[in-house]
C-alpha cells in the first residue's frame, strides 16, 4: 500500500540550503522508489498556521519510506539543513 512522506516547513532558516539538500536528498528518495508529488509551490492556507513549503512525497509503502528517512544517504542530506529548517515530517499510510 502506498505511502506518503510529508514535510511541513515552519520555517525557512536558510532558504540558500535548498539547492544543495534538494541535490543530495532527490537520489536518496529515486533509490527507495519514491515520487515527489508537491515540492513548494504556491499554497493557500485556509485553516491553522501558514507554512512556507510544503513536500509531499510518494513511496511504494511505509516500510520504503522508512528505509528511506533512515538510509545514509538521506542523513547525509539531511546534515546540510540541519540548522537552515524547522519542519515536521510524518509518514502516512495511503488508503
Amino acid at each position: 500500500m502506498s505511502a506518503y512522506w510529508i514535510a511541513i516547513y515552519k520555517n525557512l532558516n536558510k532558504p540558500e540550503d535548498l539547492k544543495a539538500y534538494a541535490e543530495k536528498a532527490t537520489p536518496a528518495i529515486k533509490k527507495h522508489n519514491g515520487k515527489i508529488l508537491v515540492r513548494g509551490g504556491i499554497a493557500e492556507t485556509i485553516e491553522g498556521e501558514s507554512s512556507p513549503r510544503t513536500v509531499i512525497i510518494e513511496f511504494p509503502s511505509v516500510e520504503e519510506a522508512l528505509k528511506c528517512y533512515h538510509s545514509k544517504e538521506y542523513q547525509s542530506a539531511k546534515k546540510i539543513v540541519k540548522e537552515g529548517f524547522n519542519r515536521h515530517i510524518q509518514i502516512v499510510e495511503g488508503i
